[in-house]
């Protein structure tokens, strides 16, 4: 497995870092969207986890940079976040290097906010084959769900009080009632049961679980 930090090109010319976990010859893409924090080690060990499942995995780095160190300054850094540069220029770029890299099929997974910015990219970037949302819904003027046309899956926490179980229900109605079928999974758990970096919510029983449906998804609709 080859690891390395680069520099990929934004649709506008531009240069956005990321860090990319593959293995020689894969054909099939993830684009991982950090939380709040940043790109940090977390994301990073999910990149990693793909890769030696067999696919390119590139995590942008959204923040360019930078990584917070408490939850005052990731939401700070989130509240500047360009949602629509963030979904058309980064995530977009990354699509096409991972392309450019050979790979025939993409998709997107991505957690908190990468989670809602795993909607943005799923409503508005025709590119994206497939995609998986952990604990994250946007504003409906950045991303309405019922735009989704591709598959979806998404992974929630009962005790999560950003993606209340009334929002996940809204979420789903709203695909459901576009005529889609999106997979989604309820846990008992909190917000960023995923997050091995926070072990006050962790959940590894979770964690695995949803790791596997979505390793499952991937191979499916990749």
């Amino acid at each position: 497995m080859s690891q390395a930090n680069l520099t990929f090109k934004r649709p506008d010319g531009s240069d956005c870092p990321a860090y990319q976990a593959s293995l020689p010859g894969g054909r099939r893409g993830v684009v991982v969207l950090q939380e709040w924090w940043g790109l940090n080690e977390q994301i990073c060990s999910v990149a990693d986890r793909l890769a030696a499942a067999g696919y390119q995995a590139l995590a942008p780095d959204l923040y360019h940079g930078r990584v917070a160190q408490d939850a005052d300054e990731a939401s700070h850094l989130m509240d500047g976040l360009d949602f629509a540069g963030a979904t058309f220029e980064d995530i977009r770029g990354a699509v096409a290097h991972l392309r450019e890299q050979g790979c025939e099929t993409v998709a997107v997974i991505g957690f908190c906010m990468g989670g809602a910015l795993t909607i943005a990219s799923a409503a508005h970037l025709p590119e994206v084959n497939a995609a998986v949302c952990f604990y994250g819904i946007p504003p409906k003027e950045v991303a309405d769900p019922a735009q989704i046309r591709i598959p979806f899956q998404a992974h929630f926490a009962s005790r999560d009080h950003w993606c209340t179980p009334a929002a996940v229900d809204a979420l789903e109605a709203a695909m459901r009632d576009a005529g889609q079928s999106p997979e989604i999974h309820r846990y008992e758990g909190e917000h960023a049961f995923f997050n091995k970096l926070r072990p006050e919510v962790y959940d590894p029983e979770a964690s695995e679980l949803a790791w596997k449906r979505t390793l499952d998804f991937l191979l499916k609709h990749l």
